[in-house]
């Protein structure tokens, strides 16, 4: 659950989109931005290679840019409006694919954390695990803004659930971070690729997918965020895990004989059933 309440006053529009390699989109890219005055673009798989270095650039915008040289199909980059004090934070790793943008609140406004992130489908577990480890130390400290293609549609988003390893640990990343999905719409196909995520509630919203650039068969999303969040005294109720007696709370969840009361139920009878009783 969020750990502190946001108040807003102004909305930064935003888009996110999956290329598939920028190529020829640029000048397309150009004029969607320009035609609907977006804050924030941000681009996944935009592979642009040296000869197209010199139109990455955009009017108005400062181009923040991750690029994995000689690997087709990969690289991630965030347009920001350069009405907006922004910096890069350093993460100099590079076994993951990800970009981390502070845009700097005024006065009493919270910093916002941007994060554009592409995990290719067949990336590791080590890996993964080093994007967990980044995570977590980068939503305890600000309000995040999370985007990308996380390349794992076995996730039933609607009721948390994954059939495979790799996708069960992501969902327990978002967990322990307290992070909230956004995107309900399938994004590729009939599949939920890209995603995006808040650890705050109220701080993303109207997130709207339709539409693609170019040939991508990825289509876009369109969503908004709350760019005057004002830090205040938290209202919402959070249990302390430290003070937690786990020795007890493994007793009282042993103790329950689950063969026997899951039996004949189906999966989302049986998963309410165990929330429940947790």
């Amino acid at each position: 659950m969020p750990v502190s309440g946001v108040r807003s006053t102004a909305q930064l529009k935003c888009i996110y989109t999956n290329a598939r390699s920028m190529g020829n989109k640029q000048e397309e890219l150009e004029a969607i931005v320009q035609q609907d005055s977006y804050g924030l673009v941000t681009i996944t798989e935009m592979w642009w290679d040296d000869s197209y270095d010199w139109s990455a650039a955009m009017d108005g915008y400062k181009l923040f840019r991750r690029d994995r040289r000689g690997k087709r199909g990969s690289g991630v980059a965030l347009y920001v409006r350069d009405c907006f004090d922004c910096i890069e934070l350093d993460d100099c790793d590079e076994k993951v694919e990800c970009l981390w943008v502070k845009m700097r609140g005024k006065a009493n406004k919270a910093d916002i954390l941007l994060g554009d992130c592409h995990r290719p489908p067949n990336q590791d577990e080590e890996a993964d695990e080093v994007f967990y480890k980044r995570l977590a130390e980068v939503s305890q400290l600000l309000a995040l803004v999370l985007m990308g293609d996380l390349n794992l549609p076995d996730i039933c988003w609607k009721y948390n659930t994954a059939e495979k390893k790799q996708s069960r640990r992501f969902l327990e990343g978002v967990e322990d971070n307290f992070l909230m999905q956004l995107v309900s719409e399938p994004t590729r196909g009939g599949a939920l690729l890209d995603l995006l995520f808040t650890n705050r509630e109220g701080l993303v919203g109207d997130a709207v997918v339709g539409g693609s650039l170019g040939l991508s068969d990825h289509e876009m999303t369109e969503f908004s965020v709350r760019r005057e969040v004002k830090r205040g005294d938290s209202k919402t109720t959070t249990m302390d895990f430290q003070r937690a007696d786990f020795g007890l709370f493994r007793t009282l969840v042993e103790r329950v004989p689950w063969e026997g009361v899951l039996k004949g139920k189906g999966v989302q009878a049986g998963w309410t059933f165990f929330k429940e009783e947790v």
